[in-house]
């Protein structure tokens, strides 16, 4: 196995039974979110590890080439006329890895919630809906659905019951709403339980959304 991303890990009490593994978006690092954990209102949820792994830097085409941490490249504006299916199905592996070492350290997938930001959201439902073991939930803030037209053959029914937290910015210039809304539709259509949640925002996170999410954790790790 390929050594595991780098990663920065917060645990929020002793020997924790419980872990997030949190993806941020491009052209930021595991440190994007690792400031949102005490804003969460996590006091009263069980020990949680948070892990905000780095993403590894390669060119990404839609900047001119530019060397970045990146999931996978992007190479129109659109996001899915033209995909990066190779860099996807990588780093769905290197995200597999990681709710594997947990599971090492134990802490059953059961108990793992996978989250993401714009890239990490389309990462958390690449490995999450393909993943053979049910995970606890999943958070998808600012993204979309990646290979959606794969997503009905590789689908694994380990997590079709799992809840999807979804969340978009009304004013988002980089992941248009419309095409997050196409992806809850499919993700509906196909049975999903999603929880769609839209703010008066750009491509960003706000304390409302924040708090939303805290809920949500504390549902699902308990």
């Amino acid at each position: 196995m390929n050594p595991l991303l780098e990663s920065i890990e917060i645990e929020t009490g002793l020997n924790p039974q419980h872990a997030v593994i949190w993806l941020h978006g491009l052209g930021a690092d595991g440190h994007d979110f690792a400031p949102i954990v005490p804003e969460l209102g996590l006091e009263a949820a069980p020990p949680i590890r948070f892990i905000f792994p780095h993403a590894p830097v390669q060119p990404v085409t839609i900047n001119g080439g530019m060397a970045m941490r990146s999931w996978y490249d992007i190479y129109v504006a659109d996001l899915v006329r033209r995909e990066d299916e190779n860099g996807l199905r990588h780093s769905q592996t290197e995200v597999q890895n990681l709710i594997a070492r947990e599971n090492a350290r134990g802490i059953p997938t059961e108990r793992i919630v996978l989250a993401g930001f714009s890239q990490g959201c389309a990462m958390t439902l690449q490995t999450g809906l393909r993943l053979p073991e049910r995970l606890a939930g999943m958070v998808c803030l600012s993204g979309y659905l990646p290979l959606a037209g794969s997503v009905a053959a590789e689908r694994h029914p380990a997590n079709q019951n799992t809840p999807i937290f979804m969340a978009h910015g009304i004013m988002d210039p980089v992941v248009q709403i419309s095409r997050a809304e196409a992806s809850r539709e499919q993700l509906q259509s196909l049975g999903y339980a999603v929880q769609w949640h839209t703010y008066p925002m750009p491509h960003a996170v706000c304390p409302d959304e924040i708090a939303a999410i805290g809920e949500f954790l504390r549902n699902v790790l308990r």
